[in-house]
């Protein structure tokens, strides 16, 4: 692969985009659906597109910050591989062309989700990074829309099953990101970001928000089961690592070190997977 080719590659952050993918999988396959494949294609291959674009345009903005900590200062445009001006060109490009592919090929309602998530992401929460902590919680928003646009591209409709899986990537992702903001605070104190937990007498803060959202998240991943879309094989598997997650955050706030930050975040990552494997199999195999 050639190296212009890799660096815009890399500006999508692929593995994020991964994610992406997956969650909005789960809300495809969680609605009552009868699509076409092809619409499928077009759901995956559309969000893939604005996740990317908003993924390239922080970038874009962020390029100096970037430059200053140690873990992003390999990135395309701090790097010299590529420049801000094509580079936010082909951020604006494909995130127009991906809600130009949901609109036309899978429904409006999935399009109009798209967009919002992409201005959210790049407008918003991009910005507001360096000026307030609220920016995590902003952060949270785009970041659970997938779902939703999975769903919408399955039924063309938003219910109460549709706004429960975005509450429980809103949840998620509050935990989730104090424990990255935990791990590499030099890095982020560095290129002057105004998270919350990034400041050495910031941790108690962090770590009470880090349990807090971690136990709310346990009632609302349960709460598919009240709606009556799920069962009892996934009531248990929720309970089950829904009570993980928050004994991992609550250790974070006991030990107040980087073994439990790390824990808790990798915790984070393994919570996702297993939850919507359980999700999944509970509604369509059990």
């Amino acid at each position: 692969m050639s190296s212009p080719l890799r660096a815009y590659i890399e500006l999508t952050k692929p593995r994020l985009s991964l994610l992406v993918w997956m969650t909005t999988l789960g809300g495809y396959f969680m609605a009552p659906h009868g699509t076409t494949p092809l619409r499928l294609v077009a759901t995956l291959l559309g969000t893939m597109l604005v996740v990317g674009g908003a993924n390239a345009m922080n970038q874009v903005y962020e390029r100096e910050v970037d430059g200053l900590m140690r873990r992003t200062r390999g990135r395309p445009l701090p790097s010299g591989r590529l420049w801000a001006k094509p580079a936010g060109a082909f951020g604006v490009m494909i995130a127009a062309a991906g809600v130009a592919l949901l609109v036309t090929v899978v429904n409006p309602l999935s399009g109009g989700l798209g967009a919002a998530g992409f201005i959210l992401y790049v407008f918003v929460y991009t910005p507001l990074k360096r000026l307030s902590s609220l920016c995590t919680l902003v952060g949270a928003i785009p970041g659970a829309i997938p779902p939703l646009i999975g769903w919408a591209a399955a039924v063309g409709t938003l219910d109460r099953t549709a706004w429960n899986l975005f509450g429980i990537l809103f949840l998620w992702q509050m935990p989730h990101f104090l424990a990255i903001a935990r791990l590499f605070r030099e890095d982020y104190r560095r290129g002057g970001m105004a998270m919350i937990g990034i400041e050495d007498d910031d941790g108690p803060r962090a770590y009470r928000q880090m349990v807090i959202y971690s136990a709310a998240l346990i009632p609302m991943s349960l709460g598919l089961t009240q709606i009556g879309v799920v069962g009892t094989f996934y009531f248990v598997g929720a309970l089950m690592v829904g009570a993980g997650f928050l004994a991992a955050a609550i250790n974070a706030l006991r030990q107040d070190n980087r073994a439990a930050d790390r824990v808790a975040f990798l915790y984070s990552l393994a919570y996702l997977p297993i939850l919507l494997t359980a999700m999944l199999l509970d509604r369509h195999l059990l």
